[in-house]
């Protein structure tokens, strides 16, 4: 065989004088092809470096054999949990995954979103940015029927695969444990509410309060972006206020920590005298002090799930869909331990 710096099927074939088609389908392991004419082109193939021309393939399949995932952040536990449960299911199925992060952004997600379907992605996985926008971007995966699937945040208005986990429920049992451990004033810093997510978390809350017979402050309740920087705003907010509240039900463990570590800097003791929990159980949840209570989410799972519900749109054309809802756990730490036992 003469030396070529990419040796091709044909070359195999020429050297061992049998058909292209031959090769081609022996080294796809092909049943048709015998056992020891299979291995005599493997092995050949193997000892010239030959290497399958995977963007020729792509093309005669009309397939990337590529999935998009867009997340808001990838430095958020939660998100980084799914995409690797995303990536555990795909890459078994011989699929890449390809990740972008929209920095809660909406036109970065739109031109995010642009440069996957122009690069022809097979289906796209996305959680939306809390900046609100028409979703245009995303509607045209619908039109050009290209596999979409909307985990955690998600679009109402556009029929999609989409996974969830139960906001609501979250929401009901961080208060309704708040309550139980003797806090009378709980606050709640939510997420932005045209985002389904937030506004179910805000909903359990409002619930868990009316259960108990406890009527909802508004003013008790502090919408944002949910950053650092929110949590630390919203607390100093709502500790001013005339009545102020002895507890507060954060959106997530971000605004968990900082308003924390605010209140401890004015010398309010936690949980003695204030009450906290967040939303996600990221990783220094557990290790702080002291170590805040949270909703943990199945990330993993998650993703596992999600890309199993797009590889099955993928490979078998799916036309129906379905919204999963996965449960939530209630981890309790010092930080809202009031009662002790």
């Amino acid at each position: 065989m003469h030396k070529k710096t990419d040796p091709t099927i044909h070359d195999i074939a020429r050297e061992l004088n049998i058909s292209a088609s031959t090769v081609s389908r022996a080294l796809q392991n092909n049943p048709r092809i015998s056992l020891k004419t299979r291995e005599k082109i493997i092995t050949l193939a193997n000892s010239v470096g030959y290497r399958p021309n995977t963007l020729a393939s792509n093309l005669r399949n009309k397939r990337s054999n590529t999935i998009g995932i867009v997340v808001p952040l990838i430095n958020r536990y939660f998100f980084s949990a799914v995409i690797s449960g995303v990536e555990d299911v795909a890459f078994k199925a011989g699929y890449t995954v390809v990740i972008s992060q929209s920095n809660d952004l909406a036109n970065k997600e739109i031109s995010i979103v642009h440069s996957m379907l122009a690069n022809r992605v097979d289906g796209l996985i996305i959680s939306i940015a809390m900046q609100p926008t028409n979703y245009e971007h995303l509607k045209t995966f619908r039109k050009k029927n290209i596999p979409l699937l909307f985990f955690d945040r998600t679009v109402a208005e556009i029929d999609a695969n989409k996974i969830v986990v139960d906001d609501f429920m979250g929401g009901f049992r961080v208060t309704r444990h708040l309550i139980e451990q003797g806090y009378k004033r709980i606050g709640h810093m939510a997420g932005p509410q045209n985002l389904q997510t937030y506004l179910d978390r805000k909903n359990g809350y409002i619930e868990a309060l009316a259960k108990n017979d406890i009527i909802c402050d508004e003013s008790l309740v502090v919408t944002n972006s949910l950053t650092s920087e929110d949590g630390i705003n919203a607390v100093q907010y709502l500790i001013n206020l005339p009545n102020p509240p002895d507890a507060i039900f954060c959106g997530n463990d971000t605004t968990a920590l900082s308003s924390m570590i605010y209140l401890r800097d004015k010398g309010i003791r936690i949980p003695e005298d204030f009450g906290i929990v967040g939303f996600s159980n990221e990783p220094f949840s557990k290790v702080v002090s002291p170590s805040i209570s949270t909703i943990a989410q199945p990330g993993f799972l998650m993703g596992q799930k999600a890309a199993e519900l797009i590889l099955n749109q993928i490979e078998h054309k799916e036309k129906s869909f379905k919204t999963l809802v996965l449960p939530t756990e209630l981890i309790v730490r010092e930080s809202s331990s009031r009662k002790m036992g």
